[in-house]
């Protein structure tokens, strides 16, 4: 990503409906994994930290990330070590070491996706889960994707496919970010009329309308904790060796 993204995403993710309710969601799947007392955490493309403090609930949290202003802001923000890495072969940790591995919103990021996959695959415990998050649809792809540095959009369909190429079985795949969906489909009409690259991932709304957005957006982990959403913005998969 561009360094102004990171910025804007250090600056946002404390507040922003998105990044908060996105963490809510991502706290209630966790939940439900049943971890070990003081698991090992790895989250892969830590950004600027705003999922440590999260992770660090679950267990020891280690942390990798490629852009060195992002990594320096999560160091001093989290705690935690990030220590520079690359995806897939540059990955600077022992194998079979994590009980869990998480990649929030970072393999449309990477054009070797599968490679990657089968790469940190390697760094799981043989009862080891990787929780993944990722933009779906190819046919929304915007300039919001290109600002970003996306490769891709997934489907449901295509997401399986990358896990089965990676020798990873899906233990659960289902889309997240479904109630707001038609605002989003607005948004992106207007975007892209406008030929503007933000998103509403970027732009902090008023205190009224962010609320708003994340009480509703936040509501779906207790939909997610009994089932699946046919359709949405994003898609979590939880995989295992």
């Amino acid at each position: 990503m561009e360094q102004f993204a990171y910025r804007e995403m250090a600056e946002a993710e404390n507040a922003h409906w998105w990044f908060v309710g996105r963490r809510k969601i991502i706290e209630s799947v966790l939940a439900g994994l049943e971890l070990p007392k003081s698991a090992s955490i790895l989250e892969v493309g830590a950004g600027t930290g705003g999922n440590l403090s999260l992770l660090q609930r679950f267990g020891h949290v280690q942390a990798m990330e490629l852009d060195a202003y992002a990594r320096d802001f999560a160091n001093k923000r989290s705690g935690v070590l990030v220590v520079e890495g690359r995806l897939p072969d540059n990955l600077p940790f022992e194998e079979k070491q994590f009980d869990l591995i998480c990649l929030f919103d970072v393999l449309e990021h990477v054009k070797p996706d599968v490679e990657s996959l089968k790469a940190i695959s390697r760094l799981l415990k043989p009862d080891g889960r990787i929780v993944i998050t990722v933009p779906a649809y190819q046919w929304m792809w915007s300039e919001h994707d290109v600002t970003l540095h996306h490769f891709r959009r997934y489907s449901v369909a295509t997401l399986q496919q990358t896990l089965s190429a990676a020798a990873l079985q899906s233990e659960r795949l289902t889309h997240f970010n479904a109630l707001l969906f038609p605002l989003a489909l607005i948004v992106r009409a207007a975007n892209s009329i406008f030929k503007s690259s933000r998103s509403p991932g970027t732009k902090m709304p008023s205190p009224l309308v962010n609320a708003l957005l994340l009480k509703v957006f936040s509501s779906e982990r207790h939909i997610l904790r009994f089932g699946g959403l046919p359709f949405g913005l994003s898609l979590l998969a939880i995989a295992k060796l």
